[in-house]
């Protein structure tokens, strides 16, 4: 199984992100909109509560590196999905195997 890259964000969307959520939108709900998983998005709150959201050593994050590691961990995701699909024993293999006398639901 290959491993989901890790992804990065710009300080910029952290912030914003982090400044809807102070602003009264539930941690969960600005998490699916901006597709960020709810535990990072927590971390990202104490941090700023404690002043070490951006802190020395952060790396540069580019918008176009953002939206690449973006679009890398959606393509595992939806080859992950087609070959389950792929898997699935479809309509037309259940009628074969009942026509030779064998049922599987």
């Amino acid at each position: 199984m290959k491993k989901i890259p890790k992804q990065e964000y710009t300080a910029e969307f952290k912030e914003l992100s982090v400044k809807r959520v102070q602003a009264g939108q539930s941690i969960g709900a600005v998490a699916r909109e901006l597709g960020l998983i709810e535990q990072t998005l927590r971390n990202w709150v104490k941090a700023v509560a404690t002043g070490k959201l951006n802190g020395p050593g952060t790396k540069v994050v580019t918008p176009e590196q953002m939206e690449l590691s973006r679009m890398r961990a959606e393509n595992i995701r939806l080859k992950r999905e087609n070959e389950i699909l792929k898997n699935r024993p479809t309509r037309h293999n259940a009628v074969q195997l009942s026509l030779s006398g064998i049922f599987i639901l």
